[in-house]
């Protein structure tokens, strides 16, 4: 049997980390092979860092599509990947892989995971994490300042350049392909109940 897939999508800050984790234990850490979508953010080593300063990470066009549904397809396949890693503070992909083993649920985690349809359609469960979007900055200042070495200021012009308007215009429409909507972020304890259900009647 093709493992089962499942797509977490949702806003930055929204809880797609908490909702995979949930999968995780529900399945077991053995049983789940887990794609970060911010790890195929396209390799910018080629370029001056004062450039990559300035690119717009919350587009679609700031990912590798390519190697993501390459991966995909592998471990489909039941073929393990090098999955890339990305430095947050350099802007650019680092040196290091982790090795993903196939599995019999897999997860593709990233505020654009329901947003290619090539990717979509090999989705057998399709996940909107949704949250305030005051709850969402919050978190995302709490997690850049604390784990990526930004400054609240770099931070607060991120949002309102990049992370907000692209949002609206690309991460919120996704919305309407999830089978499952979740409010209230990572904190929804019910439907993380109901959705870790969902999972062991399937797998």
């Amino acid at each position: 049997m093709k493992p089962f897939v499942i797509g977490v999508a949702g806003g930055s800050g929204s809880g797609k980390t908490t909702v995979t984790r949930r999968v995780i234990e529900t399945v077991g850490a053995e049983g789940v092979a887990v794609l970060v979508q911010d790890n195929y953010y396209r390799d910018q080593s080629d370029i001056p860092f004062e450039s990559r300063l300035k690119t717009n990470y919350d587009h679609p066009a700031a990912f590798d599509w390519t190697l993501l549904n390459e991966h995909l397809e592998a471990l489909l396949a039941g073929v393990p990947i090098e999955m890339p890693t990305y430095d947050f503070t350099h802007h650019t992909r680092a040196a290091q892989t982790l090795a993903v083993l196939p599995a019999p649920v897999v997860v593709l985690e990233g505020f654009f995971a329901l947003y290619e349809e090539r990717l979509r359609q090999q989705m057998h469960l399709k996940v909107f994490v949704d949250a305030d979007p005051d709850v969402r900055f919050i978190r995302r200042l709490l997690r850049d300042t604390q784990e990526r070495g930004r400054t609240p200021e770099s931070v607060i012009s991120q949002y309102l350049e990049f992370v907000r308007p692209m949002h609206l215009q690309f991460v919120e429409p996704t919305k309407r392909y999830a089978d499952v909507i979740i409010p209230h972020g990572g904190l929804n304890e019910p439907a993380l109940d109901m959705l870790a259900a969902r999972i062991r009647s399937t797998v």
